[in-house]
């Protein structure tokens, strides 16, 4: 396996640059593993893939504010630091620019977009990845303090910070959208809902292997960054329901799935086992460092919901171990020659 098994080509007009409007009207390919056949739908379409009893497995992360502009302190030279994950009390991991320049030690002064307000960060460690370490002063939000980043292939910029937003997001803490839910609109969950599927929401906030390409020739030589994801009491005890009952379980994007994957290993499942005989899924909060590619082995995702990725990532290599790299590709390829919208304001892709 090699990292350029998962490349492809696309045309940059393809690369979508603002959101579908209305949510729900961004077009939906619909691919199925066991024929490979590929049917081409708009996304409020599909309600008519989901039965009663299904679960729809969502990320409710929001993403912060956490894209700083600012200047150093020596030159006044522009800075801009993208928060990526708290490390500890005042401490964030981030990327920032420009990278080669900015040394251990040296203070950095942002501005708070809220307030006007100038507040001084120091660089403490400067990580193996290219990442930074930034402290803070106590009692300061800093993933606040700035704009919502969107990804760097998006030159348009955003009139609603909100359409970068799913409708159900939630919890403060990641550092981009899970895009694959963007697509949702609240009448669409209301009609899931009112035909019998059961909504579930886990949290994992999205770090920096959203930004950060596999550089290794193998793949599996790759280093994936951990991520923080929180699985309530609530959620575990409905997903150990579904489970016994062996009703479906639809993953809204790849967070999720990792989330799940991750949950269901920590509680013990096991490949060889019925689902009416595995053990409660358990509730976790902390980090997760799962990593899926080619012949990893689903415990429990039945079905995925995703948007198109970029080449050569991570999240196309999971989509790949789900459905198999060849037809994956050749769905993509179908949506090129189709002119669907790729990556974060994009078209969606459900696998069934």
């Amino acid at each position: 396996m090699n990292t350029s098994d998962f490349d492809y080509e696309l045309p940059v007009e393809l690369i979508a640059q603002t959101p579908a409007e209305p949510r729900d009207s961004s077009r939906l390919l619909v691919l199925h593993r066991a024929s490979g056949a590929i049917e081409h739908r708009v996304f409020r379409d599909i309600l008519e893939y989901l039965r009663p009893g299904d679960v729809l497995l969502r990320n409710d992360s929001r993403v912060v504010p956490a894209r700083l502009r600012g200047r150093r302190v020596g030159t006044g030279g522009v800075v801009e630091a993208l928060l990526l994950r708290k490390a500890d009390g005042e401490t964030w991991e981030a990327l920032v620019r420009p990278a080669r320049r900015l040394r251990k030690g040296e203070p950095l002064l942002f501005t708070d977009q809220r307030s006007g307000e100038v507040v001084e960060a120091r660089i403490i460690d400067v990580r193996a990845e290219g990442t930074r370490l930034l402290r803070f002063p106590a009692g300061i939000a800093p993933e606040m303090m700035g704009e919502v980043p969107l990804p760097p292939y998006i030159q348009t910029p955003l009139s609603d910070p909100e359409r970068y937003q799913t409708v159900y997001a939630r919890e403060q803490g990641s550092a981009a959208a899970p895009t694959a839910g963007l697509h949702f609109t609240p009448e669409l969950l209301r009609q899931a809902e009112q035909m019998g599927a059961e909504i579930l929401s886990v949290t994992l906030h999205i770090g920096l292997d959203t930004f950060r390409p596999v550089r290794h020739d193998d793949p599996r030589e790759h280093g994936i960054h951990q991520e923080f994801y929180s699985l309530t009491e609530e959620t575990a005890r409905a997903l150990t329901r579904a489970a016994l009952e062996k009703r479906r379980i639809m993953c809204v994007g790849t967070t999720s799935v990792r989330s799940l994957e991750d949950a269901l290993r920590r509680s013990g499942w096991q490949e060889d086992a019925q689902r009416g005989e595995q053990p409660p899924v358990q509730a976790y909060n902390g980090l997760t460092g799962l990593y899926v590619l080619p012949g990893f082995t689903f415990l429990g995702v039945d079905a995925l919901l995703t948007n198109f990725h970029l080449p050569r990532t991570t999240l196309l290599m999971l989509v790949s171990a789900f459905a198999g790299r060849d037809q994956v590709l050749a769905a993509y390829r179908e949506a090129i020659a189709q002119r669907y919208r790729f990556y974060s304001f994009g078209d969606a892709l459900l696998i069934l």
